[in-house]
């Protein structure tokens, strides 16, 4: 026999027996392990048969014909087996097994024991017999059936991974066993024999296709299979050696060697195995991880959805309590006692109380939802001072904190802005700086930076800002200790709003302070519009 041919085949075989063995290794309890195993055994078997085949020092002849010719219809029967089996049990399906055994058990006791399908010649070769068509008819039905059962699994699977499993076997034994089944059955029929020597290289894809499905495609497995297959080969050879050693101290010494490798090789696999096992544990945790995530971030959406329609349906009737509130005290409905007006002023401030309350969370909302909408236009920022700082004059002048404004009337501040949103900034920070200066000087001053930017800062001496709390000063629902005793009802957000605000105007907001009872600047800086 060629050196080639024997060496190519015997690569064959170890291959598979390998392969076999690592998917055993993972258990008997899941059947496709078990037919997997068979599949791998049979290949190597078949390669082995027909190195006795071709070797005259085996034996030669019809002895190895008969394993040949059953190795293949077992290959085909067992095929047949894991398809209806993998990724996961067709229902209904185990009759076809059934047939495929007894028909398999008929075959090879018909090519054991009769001439019907293989018989022996002289020279060391063999003929076929009658009966070899309906060998090989069955050979092909089973394969075909084992294709149109994996395209049912396709069909049911509605795993992306299993679908590129079954693909991969579909296309891996589509190939191997069209390969095969020229040189091994067809040609014989036309007694041409030299080249069944190929039918065992070819079902090593058949192989390899489904050995690497059944890993799943995990890079994490093919890593422990990689360690196991070299460890596996570095002990065969090192056992080869010590076979073909003469002298007792060669044997003791290869022994020795072929002891302390095959305990390392141990160690190693079971150590990458736990590597591994960690890692997919990692993964599995990183996925469920993501799923908790994605679900935490669809709740906060329904819940800015929800806190969104809330605080619009709350508008029109706030809307209405503050009409209809500030037509009785501007004795628009007719005239009142001091002591209905004290009460209906009262309804009237709560009710506004309650107005920027829902404002801030219809903002917060807009913003979470990333739906709050900007009407960029170009306007004088002075002049939009000077409508907020009028606006607020009354709750100015019933406070004990007098406000000026430091600005150079001849220039003009034009940016590009929201007038309605920078404008409820403006007025929510020095409405702030009002409320908690007891009693002091607000000043608020604007500039120009560089005939660039324009610098907009509201100084008070007012509570001023504690050290801790300057980090979160603008995080949501965040509120110093001696705001929350100075004003009681405030929400923490506007703040947070008023920097989203200008965060959209690509400017920045911030404040300095030099703790406690020592007052507080806000500054608001915006590129200068032309």
């Amino acid at each position: 026999m060629d050196t080639f041919i024997f060496s190519i085949l015997s690569v064959v075989a170890v291959t598979n027996i390998i392969l076999g063995g690592i998917i055993f290794s993972r258990g008997l309890k899941v059947f496709s392990n078990i037919l997997f195993g068979l599949i791998a055994l049979t290949a190597a078997i078949w390669s082995i048969a027909i190195v006795g085949f071709y070797s005259e020092q085996f034996g030669g002849a019809i002895n190895w014909v008969l394993f040949t010719h059953t190795a293949a219809i077992l290959i085909s029967s067992f095929f047949l087996a894991f398809s209806v089996n993998f990724p996961q049990k067709l229902p209904n399906r185990n009759y076809i097994i059934s047939i495929s055994a007894i028909v398999t058990f008929l075959l090879v006791f018909f090519i054991f024991f009769s001439d019907y399908i293989v018989g022996n010649t002289e020279n060391n070769t063999y003929f076929i017999g009658i009966a070899y068509s309906v060998y090989a008819f069955f050979i092909s039905i089973f394969f075909i059936s084992g294709f149109l059962f994996l395209w049912e699994q396709l069909k049911l699977s509605n795993d992306s991974n299993q679908k590129k499993q079954i693909k991969y076997i579909f296309v891996g034994t589509l190939i191997s066993s069209v390969l095969a089944i020229i040189p091994d059955l067809i040609l014989p029929y036309f007694n041409i024999f030299q080249f069944t020597w190929l039918g065992p290289i070819f079902t090593l894809i058949m192989v390899v296709s489904l050995f690497l499905a059944m890993l799943k495609y995990r890079l994490f497995n093919i890593k422990v299979v990689l360690t196991e297959v070299i460890s596996v080969l570095i002990v065969m050879a090192l056992l080869v050696e010590l076979l073909l050693a003469q002298t007792p101290t060669e044997i003791l010494l290869k022994s020795v060697v072929l002891a302390i490798v095959t305990v390392f090789s141990f160690l190693l696999i079971k150590s990458v195995i736990k590597e591994v096992a960690q890692r997919e544990n990692i993964e599995k945790l990183a996925i469920e991880l993501q799923k908790a995530n994605d679900r935490l971030k669809d709740l906060d959406k329904q819940k800015s959805e929800f806190v969104s329609f809330a605080t619009h349906q709350l508008r029109a009737p706030l809307t209405a309590m503050k009409g209809y509130a500030s037509l009785i005290l501007e004795g628009d409905l007719g005239n009142i006692s001091e002591e209905i007006r004290n009460a209906i002023s009262r309804i009237f401030n709560s009710s506004e109380t309650l107005t920027h309350i829902v404002d801030d969370y219809l903002n917060i909302s807009r913003i979470e939802l990333g739906t709050m909408k900007y009407t960029f236009e170009n306007l004088d920022l002075r002049e939009l001072v000077d409508d907020v700082i009028a606006e607020l004059k009354p709750n100015i002048e019933k406070s004990e904190t007098k406000l000026s404004f430091i600005v150079d009337r001849q220039k003009k501040f034009l940016v590009r802005a929201d007038k309605d949103k920078f404008k409820q900034i403006i007025a929510n920070i020095i409405d702030n700086s009002v409320k908690y200066t007891k009693a002091g000087i607000v000043t608020v001053k604007l500039d120009k930076i560089d005939n660039i930017k324009i610098l907009l800062s509201i100084k008070d001496n007012g509570i001023g800002i504690a050290p801790e709390i300057m980090p979160r000063l603008f995080a949501k629902f965040s509120r110093a200790d001696n705001a929350n005793k100075k004003n009681i009802h405030g929400t923490g957000l506007g703040l947070f709003v008023a920097k989203e605000i200008v965060n959209a105007h690509r400017g920045r907001i911030w404040a300095e302070s030099e703790g406690e009872g020592k007052g507080s600047i806000f500054f608001v800086e915006l590129e200068g519009g032309e």
